[in-house]
């Protein structure tokens, strides 16, 4: 069974899209920031990274760049529901950055779900 690492601040956000994953059959792994993402990662191994854009202590675009130096070939979907910071594309960002895939929010489950497997059979 795959091993996903979700990284969201959001807790409604968290627990949908872990639920989506668990009921799925893959095995959870969540953190709240970039921070304690990272850690995570090193400890846990993943499979896939799910990561927000926009979070605290340390944002998206940070926890990819840390996560590529750290394992170049991890596989990471980006998600954002964007911000308040204008109208710059954070996920056309993150995939610049190293994302191997990208999400907006809201997102449907069979979106979800078919961008996981794309990317775990990539």
């Amino acid at each position: 069974m795959p091993k996903i690492l979700l990284i969201d601040d959001n807790v409604i956000v968290r627990n949908a899209i872990s639920t989506v994953l668990r009921q799925s059959g893959f095995d959870v792994e969540l953190a709240i920031n970039g921070q304690q993402g990272f850690a995570a990662f090193l400890q846990c191994e993943p499979d896939l990274v799910i990561t927000d854009i926009i979070m605290p202590e340390k944002d998206g675009i940070e926890t990819i760049m840390k996560i590529r130096k750290q394992r170049p070939t991890a596989k990471i979907i980006a998600i954002s529901g964007g911000g308040r910071v204008g109208t710059m594309d954070f996920l056309h960002v993150a995939k610049s950055f190293g994302a191997s895939a990208v999400l907006a929010k809201p997102i449907e489950p069979k979106d979800l779900l078919n961008c996981v497997n794309a990317c775990l059979a990539a």
